[in-house]
């Protein structure tokens, strides 16, 4: 991986998100597309107007797991049977209208998964990196999660699409940079062409990092909301910006995993649970 480094501080203005900590149901959560069907996911609404690009995020509802990874937890290295596993699987495949699903062994580092045309590697393998881009149709990509981010990259021009698991190690890898830049280098992909939508994960009102100063670069500290709690929605954004994606095409869910223990897992605010997921395909 080549590290990119960082630019100068973003002229152009963040994307604002609004944190939801309500307990009234996903009616409440405005600006998403909701679909409450044999399962229940949400889109986001600039990537539900390309037509090149299916995508959903997943609630934990409408599985077949056991508490504590009631229902629909999608990692099998959590505790959960693999019996259960492989059905949510499956459900959210058929969902997808997916051929295959593809997720990836998650290492919190910085090891980027390239799919190209001629060159699938084996359906059923599964390699160890956090995030992975691929030009395959009807290849659904999968991250999953816990409080980390599910973030989506999609470039409706080169029909390119990269799905991350960011959590704030990823943050500090700066991973959602280098997959910006493999998008360019790999694919051709235009920065300033991307589109990228950040799914729910720890909120600025939960993120609290007491020993900050260890593992965080100096400059996330404009980033600190109060003493020890950070925005890390907003960190994911300005790295976004920073690499060349334009401020006004990137969607915050805002909505914060720990909070809403009712829709999404939280690994903080649980303990042991089950992983749910963002997932991503181009149409054939």
């Amino acid at each position: 991986m080549h590290d990119q480094g960082l630019r100068n501080d973003p002229a152009s203005p963040l994307p604002s998100h609004s944190h939801s900590s309500s307990k009234n149901g996903i009616q409440g959560l405005t600006g998403l597309i909701w679909v409450r069907k044999a399962l229940t996911y949400f889109r986001f609404p600039k990537l539900s107007l390309n037509p090149g690009l299916v995508h959903g995020v997943f609630t934990r509802q409408k599985g077949v797991s056991n508490p504590p990874y009631d229902t629909l937890n999608t990692s099998f290295t959590v505790g959960d049977r693999p019996d259960d596993v492989m059905v949510n699987l499956c459900k959210i495949k058929e969902t997808m209208h997916a051929e295959h699903l593809v997720f990836m062994d998650q290492a919190h580092g910085d090891d980027i998964l390239v799919l190209r045309k001629g060159d699938f590697y084996g359906v059923g393998d599964v390699a160890t990196a956090d995030a992975v881009i691929t030009e395959i149709p009807r290849i659904a990509i999968m991250v999953k999660q816990a409080d980390c981010q599910g973030v989506i990259i999609f470039d409706r021009e080169k029909a390119v699409v990269a799905s991350v698991h960011c959590g704030w190690r990823g943050n500090v890898q700066d991973i959602l940079g280098h997959v910006v830049t493999k998008m360019e280098t790999v694919f051709g992909c235009r920065r300033s062409d991307l589109l990228a939508a950040i799914g729910p994960s720890l909120g600025p009102c939960c993120a609290e990092f007491a020993g900050h100063e260890k593992i965080f670069p100096r400059y996330f500290e404009r980033f600190m909301e109060r003493r020890n709690y950070f925005d890390l929605w907003a960190i994911s954004c300005w790295q976004l910006v920073n690499s060349g994606v334009r401020a006004g095409n990137i969607e915050v869910a805002g909505i914060c995993t720990r909070c809403r223990t009712d829709l999404f897992y939280s690994y903080r605010g649980e303990g042991r649970t089950g992983r749910f997921a963002t997932v991503a395909m181009l149409r054939s």
